[in-house]
């Protein structure tokens, strides 16, 4: 008998909900794809508490919306098992303890991370990352690109990024006005039936709550230190990211780097690299290299422990708050959603654009991973393009990010055994220096 005609267990208590969601959360490794086939074994077919085609379906939602998909699933999942409250368990201990991680390691790349075999070590962990880009970009490409006007969309976003220096939040709504013009036929739509409308007073409470909620800790550093001060700007950079971040953390990743490397200098190119591989070795989301930003931005002002605290915290909430608002809001909308032609056009035209968009970060990681100068060229038009200089390329580090590829999309290994790998195998290149 499969998941889908097993009879479903009783709802669970909140207190079976915290453990087994706490347990999620300290397991989550290997980014979006593994957090969700890990959530399926779990919810699905070990506890029996949601249907496949109820889990297929909060999936297919939460693909729909900006930021952290596998985050949002579980939010949707513990909301449809024990409404807010069960959503806000979920959703709250599937990022905790990675954060609590990813917040000590950002304290010891701090004080630590010019140490000579720390450093050798991360150079590894750089190639395993630049693999992780290139898989990440194939894997995207496999379910972005469905015909020609596709491949345009993806082209059209990596020149806007890589040459012309477009802001990102601008290349994905020209992308999803473009599938909005565009919409799918209805052979490509759902069938299932449609839930009825819920109350307008309800949606209109839990949006003016959660917003509020969100955008507080905004408002008070805008009011308390202007809206100039690095803290204020910092929590506007992810405030708009997390409403325009579409198609998972590699997407979000290029226009986080302008902003927080090119147009804010609230860290270095290498820093920002290193974070995410930092991030790849811990459980939760891969945008918790958020918060290293913000970390490191805090850290920036002084080295105060205390700004970087703000920075960190600044950043995580402004990344994951407006998840449970769009849970919450939008789950019962989702049935409609099912349906839709505007929205499928729409993720289909945004889907594309990300390809484009990872394309470009895998550009901008392989110049600093791989070469050790580079230049920057000031366009006529204004933008900046980084070139590297061909005669600084590090073989060995080639070799290794190679390496990593081969091993994760073809051996399909573990991505947290491969990073660490890459990290021994840097670690003895310092050592025998």
């Amino acid at each position: 008998m499969d998941s889908m005609s097993t009879p479903l267990l009783a709802k669970p208590s909140l207190r079976d909900l915290f453990l087994v969601s706490l347990r999620i959360g300290c397991l989550g490794f290997g980014g979006p794809a593994g957090q969700i086939a890990l959530m399926h074994r779990v919810f699905v077919d070990e506890k029996r508490w949601i249907g496949e085609a109820q889990y297929l379906h909060a999936l297919s939602f939460c693909t729909l919306l900006p930021g952290p998909e596998a985050q949002q699933l579980a939010t949707y999942v513990g909301w449809t098992l024990r409404g807010v409250v069960g959503g806000l368990v979920t959703g709250l201990l599937f990022v905790l303890p990675g954060a609590s991680i990813i917040l000590a390691l950002s304290w010891l790349y701090a004080t630590h991370g010019e140490a000579p075999l720390v450093a050798a070590a991360l150079t590894g962990v750089k190639a395993a990352v630049l693999a992780l880009v290139f898989e990440a970009l194939t894997r995207v490409g496999k379910r972005a690109l469905k015909g020609r006007a596709d491949l345009v969309v993806a082209v059209a976003a990596f020149v806007a990024l890589a040459v012309f220096g477009a802001p990102f939040p601008v290349v994905i709504l020209a992308a999803a006005a473009f599938g909005l013009m565009r919409r799918p036929g209805l052979q490509d739509l759902d069938p299932g039936p449609v839930a009825a409308s819920p109350r307008k007073r309800d949606l209109a409470i839990t949006v003016a709550v959660w917003s509020t909620l969100w955008l507080a800790p905004l408002a008070a550093s805008a009011v308390l230190l202007g809206r100039e001060h690095w803290l204020t700007q910092l929590g506007g950079v992810f405030a708009t990211l997390a409403v325009t971040s579409f198609g998972g953390a590699y997407a979000l990743l290029a226009w986080l780097q302008q902003q927080a490397v090119e147009t804010h200098g609230w860290l270095e190119a290498r820093q920002m690299v290193d974070g995410l591989g930092l991030a790849e070795t811990t459980p939760g989301p891969l945008v918790l290299v958020n918060q290293f930003v913000g970390f490191m931005a805090g850290w920036g002002q002084g080295g105060r422990p205390a700004w970087a605290l703000a920075g960190a915290g600044m950043a995580l909430w402004q990344t994951f708050a407006p998840s449970f608002l769009f849970i919450f809001a939008g789950a019962p909308y989702a049935e409609r959603l099912r349906r839709s032609r505007a929205a499928r056009g729409v993720l289909g035209a945004v889907m594309a654009a990300v390809l484009g968009v990872i394309a470009s970060l895998a550009l901008w990681f392989a110049i600093h991973v791989l070469f050790a100068r580079v230049d920057t060229l000031t366009t006529p038009w204004g933008s900046r393009l980084t070139l590297p200089d061909a005669m600084s390329v590090d073989p060995l580090t080639a070799l290794l990010s190679v390496a990593a590829g081969l091993a994760l999309m073809r051996l399909k290994a573990n991505v947290v055994l491969v990073i660490l790998a890459c990290a021994a195998m840097g670690l003895l290149r310092g050592l025998l220096a």
